[in-house]
């Protein structure tokens, strides 16, 4: 058997499976027995779970770590949080936004975070949040992969330039379309701009990723505008709703006659439990709507759902620490996932399902996948979910780029050579 740069021995796969994983280059070249072949390193894994990497499908490079800049979100709200926003990105500067968000991702990665998926506001006319970002995905690109979704936070028609701006940034580099149909000034237009983004997808050959239906209103229905425009334009598999919270409010006929047409259309959905259950049902009294979408339904009905993280110290969300398991921990709660399948499916929906949603190449643990893994201090996917454990080690495109001992409190982060950073800096 020829050499490995790098074999991790002894790991718990999340399917059970015990084995040793062999690494050349940037990718996996070997899965199951490899006692006694010759390797650069070994790593230990000692029966610990070694899991594909966290995925986060849904996050806001942009605005991240910005929190109390220039005041705090009082009411909680996405509204207020949309203009507290507005506010903040008139006097932010380029560089303030690379730093922090490259100080978030060394975070992610050092929770085992490979890839993100980021909506960079575009209703700027210097489209300085789109360069920093570009420039962010480019630096993080050795250990971290970024898709950067072209996002008219301001509403495509809303804002004046927002439709111009959408195409300069997919012009500029920007992986995928984005929208905010429920922030347009009536559900006409927001149903118009589902269409108009989608045929600009169409003809680029790009994804779509639309916040969509962020709301408590039931009567926010521009998923099955976003459905039928996948149907009519062949986008199936390359389309994703965000958020989807209106649903949670919707009756329960009208959602009986979107589900299937969802599934039809191969629609992807992607809550994101710590941010929709903090703004939705502020107006309410009691009882108060959680504001999460219709998971457990989804699934049942065959489309597929992830878990985002959404936010971290941010105008909307005032907390999070860049773990995708705490997002997989929260969601399970909200949506009464609770049944040892479903514990394990909230596991696959930080992982594996993000991983198809984002459409990555070559993810996952098996023969010429991409080497990247992480390896926890947890038996098995639930354990993982249960306890948020220590990440002992994470190996991304075939080197180690962050680690800790089971007795040590500090991390190693990558990109910053003899660089450490105490847990919970953010």
């Amino acid at each position: 058997m020829a050499g490995f740069d790098l074999v991790v021995a002894r790991g718990t796969l999340p399917d059970g499976r015990v084995a040793d994983i062999g690494i050349r280059g940037d990718r996996i070249a070997a899965l199951g027995d490899l006692a006694g072949a010759e390797a650069g390193q070994v790593i230990d894994a000692g029966g610990d779970l070694v899991s594909p990497p966290f995925v986060d499908p849904h996050f806001h490079l942009d605005a991240v770590l910005s929190y109390g800049q220039p005041r705090i979100n009082e009411s909680g709200t996405l509204l207020e949080g949309i203009a507290l926003w507005g506010e903040l990105k008139q006097v932010m500067t380029q560089d303030e936004m690379v730093d922090r968000a490259l100080r978030y991702c060394d975070w992610a990665v050092s929770m085992g975070c490979l890839a993100i998926r980021s909506h960079v506001d575009v209703c700027d006319d210097t489209l300085k949040g789109v360069e920093a970002m570009l420039h962010v995905r480019e630096m993080v690109k050795p250990y971290l992969d970024v898709q950067l979704v072209a996002f008219p936070q301001d509403g495509f028609y809303r804002d004046p330039t927002a439709r111009e701006n959408t195409l300069r940034a997919l012009d500029m580099g920007v992986d995928v379309v984005g929208g905010i149909p429920h922030f347009e000034r009536g559900m006409a237009d927001g149903a118009a701009s589902v269409r108009e983004l989608c045929g600009i997808a169409a003809e680029r050959g790009l994804q779509v990723d639309m916040h969509c239906d962020e709301s408590d209103d039931p009567m926010s229905r521009h998923v099955e505008t976003l459905a039928q425009e996948t149907q009519r334009l062949g986008l199936q598999g390359r389309v994703a709703g965000s958020h989807l919270s209106s649903m949670h409010s919707m009756d329960n006929y009208y959602v009986s006659k979107l589900l299937p047409l969802m599934a039809e259309a191969e629609l992807s959905a992607i809550p994101n439990p710590l941010i929709n259950i903090m703004i939705q049902g502020r107006h309410d009294t009691f009882p108060k709507r959680r504001g999460l979408t219709r998971v457990r339904e989804m699934q049942a009905h065959g489309i597929r759902v992830g878990w985002g993280q959404d936010c971290v110290r941010d105008p909307w969300y005032s907390l999070g620490t860049g773990d995708m398991l705490d997002v997989a921990f929260m969601g399970l709660h909200v949506a009464q996932m609770s049944s040892p399948d479903e514990m394990h499916r909230c596991f696959d929906m930080v992982t594996s399902e993000n991983a198809a949603i984002m459409q990555l190449e070559d993810y996952g643990l098996h023969e010429g996948a991409v080497a990247s893994l992480v390896v926890l201090d947890a038996g098995d996917p639930i354990e993982a979910v249960r306890l948020r454990p220590d990440r002992l080690c994470v190996i991304s495109k075939g080197k180690v780029v962050a680690g800790k001992s089971r007795n040590d409190s500090s991390l190693c982060l990558p990109g910053r050579p003899g660089h450490v950073r105490r847990r919970h800096p953010l």
